[in-house]
């Protein structure tokens, strides 16, 4: 008999290679740039690019799902994801990165959704926030392990490894797919909306270069600023075109469901602030106490030992508390957390540094786990194409506006004090920023009922 974990661990596989990418080229930026005799600043065009795929394709990922099915979907964008891995690694100039980092974009927008609707569509609902448990581990690990490997890879082997290591993980994928997967019913669904497609992919195109671009002083103001003008106005005659229209892309109707708006606003709001606290500790780590990137990324392995410990403690806590009290404590100690990484300097011992970081890395995946199993407690079984969808569109745009939020912040205070070099105290600022967001979902998830999610909470 297949253990029920098995597909969720599939799927969390996946999403590993996808995070891990992410984080792991991030580190590698300085040796490619020498390789491919191309400026560093230019080639964060390869991370441009790859977000921006990302953007455009995550929307219309859960009527593939619905569509052609999601798991012959699953698989074909691991065999992409892979495939353009592999690619990435043979490039020899810039343009070629570019465009397999696009191609790579493409099957990543697809990975993470569609894997999730074979996971909520192949699990007993009882056995939901177990799954999502299982699928979080994974994620949480990619870009907490990814700069400590990306540091080590271009250390002591060269640059190209930090894509090739994608294949024997993307072969296996395939491999356990076929083996363990089974067909998942596709969903009825109408003709693709193609002007919501358009309408959309712009919008967060826009914002998400608008965001990431935001703070870095590489891309000029008005750039920036017009990039994010325009996602605007495209987010908003995109909501205009979904209330005309009986089968949008994305389906904004879906946040009449109290559970699915928390796990969006309140989530959003966290997820934020914790996947920006990885940018601002490597800048606090390297430009603030002078670490390699290999040290550095040794110092986010405390978070990841935080991290699988939870997968031992979530049900536990989450029996006698439930999804409410949950959310708001645990929202309280991240918060906690952050505005303390705030008060890191040169002089803190690293045991204390070790210490919260593994407090971090514990409590970031409760509250992944948590509020993504939240938000499907009330989704209708038809539905759940669109929400994951919905789900990865809003967390691709509070990622990207978290890491455009602190890089500004950091900026700013190191005009204000006329400085050059970042010191602890323009890192802490970013920290006090996110900390208080981190609270501000608390708020959100406050407003909850007692009883919202005990379908899955088991009380």
């Amino acid at each position: 008999m297949r253990s029920p974990l098995v597909i969720p661990l599939i799927v969390g596989g996946a999403q590993f290679m996808h995070q891990f990418d992410g984080a792991v080229i991030a580190t590698a930026l300085p040796s490619m740039a020498a390789s491919l005799q191309a400026d560093p600043i230019r080639l964060n065009l390869a991370i441009t690019t790859y977000l921006l795929a990302l953007a455009v394709f995550v929307p219309v990922s859960g009527w593939m799902a619905d569509r052609f099915g999601a798991r012959r979907v699953f698989m074909a964008a691991i065999v992409v994801f892979t495939a353009s891995s592999v690619l990435c690694g043979l490039a020899h100039s810039l343009t070629e990165l570019v465009l397999f980092r696009i191609v790579q974009g493409m099957g990543g927008a697809m990975m993470t959704p569609v894997g999730r609707v074979i996971v909520l569509k192949s699990v007993p609902k009882l056995q939901l926030v177990q799954a999502m448990n299982a699928i979080t581990i994974p994620a949480v690990l990619g870009p907490l392990l990814g700069p400590s490997v990306g540091g080590f890879i271009v250390t002591y082997f060269s640059w190209p490894w930090i894509f090739f290591i994608n294949l024997p993980i993307g072969l296996a994928g395939v491999f356990m797919v076929r083996l363990f997967i089974p067909e998942v019913e596709a969903e009825p669904v109408g003709r693709l909306d193609r002007s919501g497609f358009v309408l959309i992919g712009m919008a967060v195109a826009g914002l998400v270069f608008g965001f990431e671009a935001m703070g870095r002083g590489v891309v000029p103001l008005p750039v920036v600023l017009a990039a994010i003008a325009a996602g605007a106005i495209c987010a908003g005659l995109y909501l205009m075109h979904a209330r005309r229209t009986s089968d949008p892309i994305i389906d904004p109707s879906l946040l009449r469901i109290p559970t699915f708006a928390a796990s969006i606003s309140g989530g959003g709001l966290f997820y934020l602030s914790t996947t920006s606290s990885v940018f601002l500790l490597a800048l606090l780590l390297q430009l603030g106490f002078g670490f390699t990137a290999f040290q550095a990324g040794l110092m986010t392995l405390a978070s990841a030992v935080g991290s699988v410990a939870m997968r031992f403690t979530f049900q536990p806590l989450l029996r006698p508390l439930g999804f409410r009290r949950l959310l708001i404590g645990n929202a309280l100690v991240t918060a906690a957390y952050l505005i303390g990484c705030g008060f890191f300097r040169v002089t803190t011992p690293f045991a204390v540094i070790v210490l919260a970081l593994l407090v971090g890395g514990f409590s970031r995946s409760v509250q992944f786990t948590a509020a993504q199993s939240l938000g499907y407690a009330e989704m209708p079984s038809a539905l759940l194409g669109r929400a994951t969808s919905f789900m990865a569109m809003a967390q691709q745009l509070a990622q990207s506006f978290g890491v455009g939020l602190v890089a500004l912040v950091v900026h700013q205070s190191l005009i204000w004090r006329a400085g050059v070099m970042v010191m602890p105290q323009d890192v802490a600022l970013g920290y006090f920023t996110i900390g208080s967001l981190a609270l501000l979902s608390a708020v959100i998830f406050y407003r909850l009922p007692a009883h919202a999610g005990a379908e899955l909470s088991g009380r």
